[in-house]
């Protein structure tokens, strides 16, 4: 790594040359740069503007899972039968798929090997649980903190390389070459400076790693962590495409500590309350839509299994419709809604909650777990332990209090376009983590982690073979980057000639207000159509509208400007599907003005209209780029698991010979 300093604009400027610059300290980001070096490309530097702040560090659930190929007992599985069931969630490109089935063993036994704590018996058994969309039993976990884990021992490998590490550096703008077919490098602000003229960075890469997760900022209500932002605005600008941005995940999570509330937390069966702004008038509003106590207590156990709102799991009383009704207290009645873990789920007529009138499932897994208990707070207790302790880490005690829920997105399956080795339709440019859009309509839970390793580890495999060069000199790095360079510093003498970013807060408001009204689990085709509209207008005007007084808020107001760049793409993304006839499918129902919304109580016993891929704008993948200010949509066919010719002597030499690079 060299570096040097240069003036622009009156901007005294460090500037970094690398081979690649990763940007983001995720599980995705360590691991790219941990493989990179590993391969032998130590001219690496990582970029982040909070190191640890990402989700990696910061989420979970009960027992946060992590999908892989089974590797125990004796059910059978194969990377083909896996391959499959990641392609079968629709519009997912099936040599994708086959990748993250075929690095899985790799990714999950290196992660073993750094010291992450997947279970095994005495015989060495890496032990499976079926979560949501999995046929075989793929699912393991350390616990609450899966994720967390893979962080600190990725991140302890890191320091043990001895990896350069840039913290309190939050990245503005990609930079390209004169063409714009091409990543040459990132321009920053450190934010531990407090001279604005002095706290630009740039690098001058050959490779940039993108790995800044999630489209977190531009939600209302969100279980993202609070230090997770997203800076999928600024790939955008620079000319990446995106894909599948339609498909948002959306689940119940707690509001006071965020924290998703899927598997154990619906298992042990709580009650569900709602009260008004007051905290009076408490009803247990689940009851109105449910025939018996004994549909209501399935629904909410199977919320644990179908944790993530499907519309497809709405009708006949099935586990979505809680969603659906939460989110209906919540946004059409305005009242606040919990989740009781000390009393059982009561009926007003009928039987009551009665461990004797469960569902056979139900009481079937309650008694292999030891969990046919009085309470829901002993049923929590009997399966999963850590789940209780982890709240009391943060101050709730589910033992004595209701916790406050929500409907609340959490995972994004679209994001930027890439191919087999995750490199963008930007050359150079490697989405890594939850910002590539690998994933279609639906995954299994847990493959998110899966894909996340093994797409890092190929963008390091293929710029350690085929991208290995230097990055440009000096001069010519200035030459190709000065109009992207000069642009963003006129951005910020602006802001800070200003100095107000009092009405910087609004605008973020603004954003997050309309993305949730429009991008949530109820889409309707004239508010996604408004919404988009207004969303191009405010990106028109917004860098007009926006200031800063200290670099921390200079910071912010380009944060600000990538969000607004983000939620318009993303609004433009479900304008598009609606627009052509695409119908409720992933976790959004899709309604029309002046009809009710599934959930009202006439329709708890149907499904809304589902996607049935017989529409070009449901079977095809959904691009949206952003070309010099002007939105392109494109619809990309599905390409197929390809078929391998696995020949050992003909794998053999092309391996040798570095022929199976192509893409």
């Amino acid at each position: 790594m060299e570096s040097e300093k240069v003036v622009i604009n009156n901007y005294t400027i460090d500037c970094y040359r690398i081979n690649t610059l990763i940007i983001g300290s995720g599980a995705a980001s360590l691991n790219a740069a941990v493989s990179l070096h590993s391969m032998g490309q130590k001219d690496i530097l990582i970029a982040t503007s909070q190191w640890g702040g990402g989700t990696s560090n910061n989420a979970g659930s009960d027992k946060q899972t992590y999908y892989k190929l089974s590797l125990s007992g004796d059910e059978p599985d194969s990377v083909s039968e896996m391959a499959q069931d990641l392609f079968n969630g629709k519009c997912m490109h099936g040599d994708i798929a086959l990748c993250e089935a075929q690095g899985s063993v790799q990714a999950f036994m290196n992660l073993v090997s750094l010291g992450v704590r997947f279970p095994h018996d005495k015989y060495g058994a890496w032990a499976g649980y079926k979560t949501d969309h999995d046929r075989r039993s793929r699912a393991t976990s350390v616990g609450p903190y899966t994720s967390k884990r893979m962080f600190e021992a990725l991140a302890a490998e890191v320091k043990r390389r001895d990896i350069a590490v840039l913290d309190n550096h939050h990245c503005v703008a990609l930079l390209t070459d004169i063409s714009g077919s091409k990543v040459i490098g990132a321009l920053a602000l450190n934010t531990n400076e407090k001279d604005h003229t002095r706290a630009f960075v740039l690098f001058n890469s050959t490779n940039v790693i993108l790995g800044t997760g999630g489209p977190a900022g531009i939600y209302e209500t969100t279980v993202y962590p609070l230090s997770q932002s997203g800076s999928v605005g600024m790939a955008f600008k620079a000319g990446a495409t995106g894909q599948n941005l339609t498909e948002s995940q959306f689940g119940i999570a707690s509001l006071k500590f965020k924290w998703n509330l899927s598997g154990s937390y619906q298992q042990a069966i709580p009650r569900y309350i709602s009260k008004d702004k007051q905290g009076k008038d408490e009803k247990e509003f689940l009851n109105d839509f449910f025939p018996d106590i004994r549909a209501l207590s399935k629904a909410v156990f199977l919320k644990g299994y179908q944790w993530p709102f499907d519309p497809g799991k709405v009708g006949s009383h099935g586990s979505s419709l809680i969603d659906l009704l939460v989110y209906r207290e919540i946004n059409e009645k305005g009242r606040n809604v919990f989740i009781d873990y000390t009393r059982n789920p009561s009926w007003e007529t009928g039987e009551s909650f009665s461990l004797e009138n469960l569902d056979p499932e139900v009481e079937s897994y309650l008694r292999n777990s030891g969990a046919l208990k009085g309470t829901p707070i002993e049923r929590l207790s009997a399966i999963n332990t850590p789940a209780i302790a982890l709240f009391k880490e943060h101050g709730i005690d589910l033992a004595t209090e209701p916790l406050q829920i929500a409907v609340c997105a959490q995972h994004n399956n679209g994001g930027l376009k890439a191919n087999i080795w995750w490199e963008s339709d930007l050359r150079h440019l490697f989405p890594v983590g939850e910002v590539n859009g690998s994933h279609g309509v639906y995954r299994p839970g847990g493959s998110a982690l899966n894909s996340g390793q093994v797409g890092s580890y190929r963008a390091a495999q293929y710029i350690s073979k085929k991208y290995k060069v230097p990055s440009l000199d000096s001069g010519a790095f200035l030459s190709e980057a000065k109009d992207i360079i000069n642009s963003t510093l006129i951005l910020a003498t602006g802001w800070m000639s200003s100095g107000n970013a009092a009405g910087n807060k609004k605008y973020l408001s603004e954003i997050r207000k309309r993305m949730s009204e429009a991008g949530g689990i109820i889409r309707d085709r004239g508010n996604a159509t408004n919404a988009s509209s207004e969303a191009a207008v405010m990106l028109n005007q917004l860098q007009g509208k926006i200031g800063a007084g200290s670099v921390s808020e200079l910071a912010d107001s380009f944060l600000l400007l990538d969000h607004c760049i983000t939620h318009f793409v993303y609004l433009e993304a479900i304008r598009s599907y609606l627009e052509n006839g695409g119908r409720s499918r992933g976790s959004y129902i899709v309604t029309e003005k002046g009809k009710p919304k599934s959930g009202d109580k006439a329709e708890s016993d149907r499904n809304p209209e589902l996607c049935l891929y017989d529409r070009d704008i449901e079977n095809k993948i959904l691009e949206v780029g952003l070309k010099k200010g002007i939105v392109r949509i494109n619809l990309e066919e599905v390409r197929e698991i390809p078929k391998q010719n696995l020949w050992f002597e003909k794998v053999w030499k092309d391996y040798l010979e570095d022929n199976y690079l192509d893409c």
